[in-house]
């Protein structure tokens, strides 16, 4: 389906014929590449393109909505949104965005729109290379894959509003085994950009084997308390339990350990928590969202104290505060939700940071968790957690041998006030970056 704005015209004049009294057409197109590498042989090769459009119409303080993927039968979805709203509870909180300036981010690479099968087979199996390259105990490459996409979004409404954005998105990843005698350890390895350069499809591949092998002959340790370095890895993995806590949408259900917290010290004063759309090049940058409201950079946590939500145009209506530009949908199905953009964690001040090594060095009994375990199943509304942790064991300074089946507890609101320093590596997971981060006083089980 080609993305065609003289259609989403007529979808609107339709709609507007048929009684609605506000209408959104969300048309969105992608076309992806991505390859399986196993023994440095094609696993799996996948081309695929993909389109599709929803008309959401408000009709009388009532929502309609219908999807398709053929633009042929656009008549006919327009009429189904309408009809639709006859059979919704009335809402006064609808609404859709008006059209605002757009700020300029980069986020469209040429050089991944045009990557050829030869070339992306030849970025996924380096990855594979490299990794068995690094160490001859690294004997099993479960899958290394690599991806690469294009994608163009467009939203244009009945106040006046259209937008459009172009943008790319490449990742690698791996995940493999080393193994010594009896014993094997697992590794992965994982980057993502909406731009080629900054992946370094070996570096994956390294990366991966060096994680793993450094668990090898990892032992119990015992129940004390401590200081826990918990690797930018593993900092993302717990801030991604969090980002739902900061949803005005689960605030507004009660369904957030953030409720009635706002201008209160929730975390350490040394950490900011920062949602931003207009990071060059990382994956959740756009110049606006997916209702069409501009993107910008809300600080959410500032020194400790919560400054704010995440809001889209409905939840910020119900509180009539603005939108934060953090609609997000799933695809044509679904009318828009709350999500995060980019979100990250950083140092109040930079004093606070520390190379990693130094890190390590701060550290006079306790734990480097480099893996964890179950970290989805915390609770977000009560903060609570238990996690299974594996890592390398420090006594004054020094890593002294790797440790497996440790265990760590307690509430994230309570870990987030523990912070003692950060390192310099803020990385990116996906839509999630952090720091490695240095905890103290944090109960770690044998």
């Amino acid at each position: 389906m080609k993305i065609d704005l003289n259609v989403a015209e007529d979808m609107i004049k339709k709609a507007k014929v048929l009684g609605a009294d506000l209408v959104e057409v969300y048309m969105v197109s992608q076309s992806s590449l991505s390859v399986d590498i196993k023994d440095q042989d094609v696993e799996a090769l996948e081309s695929a393109t993909e389109s599709g459009y929803s008309v959401r119409v408000i009709k009388g303080d009532r929502m309609g909505f219908s999807y398709s993927t053929e633009i042929n039968n656009w008549k006919e979805v327009v009429e189904n949104a309408v009809e639709a709203s006859r059979f919704t509870e009335e809402d006064p909180y609808l609404d859709i965005a008006e059209q605002e300036p757009l700020p300029k981010v980069n986020i469209f690479d040429p050089a991944v729109s045009t990557v050829k099968e030869e070339d992306a087979i030849g970025m996924a199996m380096l990855i594979e290379k490299e990794a068995m390259g690094v160490d001859k105990r690294i004997r099993r490459i479960r899958k290394a894959s690599a991806e690469f996409s294009t994608h163009e979004l467009v939203i244009v409404n009945s106040k006046g509003l259209r937008q459009s954005f172009k943008g790319t998105h490449v990742s690698a990843e791996v995940s493999l085994a080393a193994e010594e005698g009896s014993e094997a350890q697992m590794g992965w390895g994982f980057s993502s950009s909406r731009r080629l350069s900054d992946i370094d499809f070996g570096e994956v591949g390294r990366e991966a084997a060096e994680r793993a092998l450094r668990l090898l002959g990892a032992t119990r340790t015992f129940t004390t308390r401590g200081e826990v370095l918990l690797e930018n890895s593993v900092v993302a993995e717990m801030l991604s339990v969090l980002a739902p806590t900061l949803s005005s949408e689960n605030v507004q259900k009660g369904k957030s350990l953030l409720v009635n917290k706002i201008d209160q010290k929730v975390f350490s004063d040394k950490m900011n928590l920062i949602d931003s759309g207009l990071l060059d090049w990382k994956t959740g940058s756009r110049p606006f969202d997916a209702e069409g409201v501009p993107s910008r950079k809300n600080v959410l946590v500032q020194e400790g104290i919560l400054r704010g939500y995440l809001y889209n145009l409905y939840t910020g209506k119900k509180e009539k505060v603005s939108s934060t530009s953090n609609a997000i949908r799933g695809g044509i199905h679904t009318p828009p939700m709350v999500g995060i953009s980019n979100l990250f964690i950083e140092p109040s001040s930079k004093e606070y940071i520390k190379g990693y090594n130094e890190l390590i060095r701060q550290i006079k009994k306790g734990m480097i968790v480099t893996e964890a375990m179950g970290v989805h199943t915390a609770n977000p509304i009560t903060g609570e957690f238990s996690i299974g942790a594996t890592g390398l064991w420090v006594e004054d300074g020094e890593i002294k041998h790797p440790v497996k089946e440790a265990a760590i507890s307690g509430t994230i609101l309570e870990l987030l006030s523990r912070v003692v320093f950060y390192s310099d590596r803020l990385r990116f997971y996906g839509k999630i970056g952090a720091p490695d981060i240095l905890f103290e006083g944090i109960d770690i089980s044998g």
